[in-house]
């Protein structure tokens, strides 16, 4: 579990997101961060909770996980591959 210590950036976290690259099987997830300082930060659970991006501006953050081809996760994503079993 990350604390304050390792990324106390992160740690103060106000709003969250959760994005996934839909075209990969299965779906990566990351989280788009927004800390009590304003800043908006696109984290990696999966690596620890890296920061891939950071910005001033929810905007961009939001741009740069779209040009990435994820999409903002709101409730149940289903899997149309038809050859999924």
């Amino acid at each position: 579990m990350l604390d304050q210590k390792q990324n106390p950036t992160i740690c103060d976290w106000r709003f969250l997101e959760v994005w996934a690259d839909t075209t990969a099987s299965p779906p990566y997830i990351l989280m788009l961060l927004n800390n009590n300082s304003g800043l908006w930060h696109v984290v990696d659970p999966v690596e620890g909770y890296r920061i891939w991006f950071s910005s001033e501006s929810y905007e961009e953050a939001k741009l740069w996980l779209l040009e990435d081809e994820y999409e903002c996760v709101r409730g149940r994503l289903v899997n149309e591959d038809p050859n999924d079993g």
